[in-house]
């Protein structure tokens, strides 16, 4: 780290080498090859000092790639696998809550880094940028987040999350709008009520007639179906 900036370098490597355009991860290829780069990788944001991030650019930058990273990494220590999920229990072993990362010599966690500091930075569209490894969640982008291109990739991002059937869909004739759980699970990051998340959404919507349909009076939300099984590109 240099003048508040940190080289996410060997993992933009990494990410275009093993990911691909569609998000899905060579994790066998990956963790036959390369999992000691990741892991140098993780080892240099170790000695990094969060509070020397200059701003909240380098801030989302930083906490973004590290919990992809982060995720990776969790993922290929337990590959193969199906799901992320089969490494939550009720009552032991947690992936979110117990997998962590000693960073400037503090202890953090997936959910630390995503309720405790990204959540926190009031920028939604950080719900489609950071990548559970999972079909159902947004695709992991095949680069690293820089703070350069931040506001493309973030915008970016989003677009593609809601151009997918499977994350936003629109029923005219039942008047209804059909959204990925992300948008009820973190609802309260995208406004105060329905019609402040419908608005959140329409700058996203590639398509015209469903943008505006986005404008109706007493639009139903009903859930999609959310896929749990890992973005593997052997799937």
């Amino acid at each position: 780290m240099q003048d508040g900036r940190v080289d996410h370098a060997f993992y933009d490597t990494l990410l275009k080498k093993y990911v691909d355009k569609e998000g899905f991860v060579a994790y066998q290829k990956w963790k036959d090859q390369d999992e000691a780069t990741l892991d140098g990788y993780l080892e240099a944001i170790g000695q990094v000092d969060p509070a020397r991030l200059k701003n909240d650019g380098e801030k989302l930058v930083f906490w973004i790639n590290v919990y992809n990273a982060l995720t990776l990494k969790g993922m290929l220590h337990f590959y193969p696998t199906k799901s992320i999920r089969d490494h939550v229990k009720v009552i032991g072993y947690n992936i979110w809550k117990d997998y962590k990362l000693a960073i400037n010599g503090k202890d953090y966690s997936l959910d630390d880094m995503e309720h405790q500091i990204l959540r926190k930075m009031n920028e939604p569209r950080i719900h489609f940028a950071i990548v559970c490894a999972s079909i159902g969640c947004p695709p992991l982008l095949d680069e690293a987040f820089t703070t350069d291109r931040l506001e493309r990739q973030l915008t970016e991002r989003t677009i593609t999350f809601f151009s997918n059937p499977d994350k936003f869909r629109i029923d005219p004739d039942k008047n209804t709008v059909r959204l990925s759980p992300i948008m009820d699970w973190y609802k309260d990051d995208f406004g105060k009520n329905q019609q402040d998340r419908l608005d959140f959404i329409k700058p996203f919507i590639q398509d015209a007639d469903a943008r505006a349909f986005l404008s109706r009076d007493k639009l139903k939300i009903e859930n999609l179906d959310y896929d749990w099984g890992i973005n593997d590109q052997m799937r």
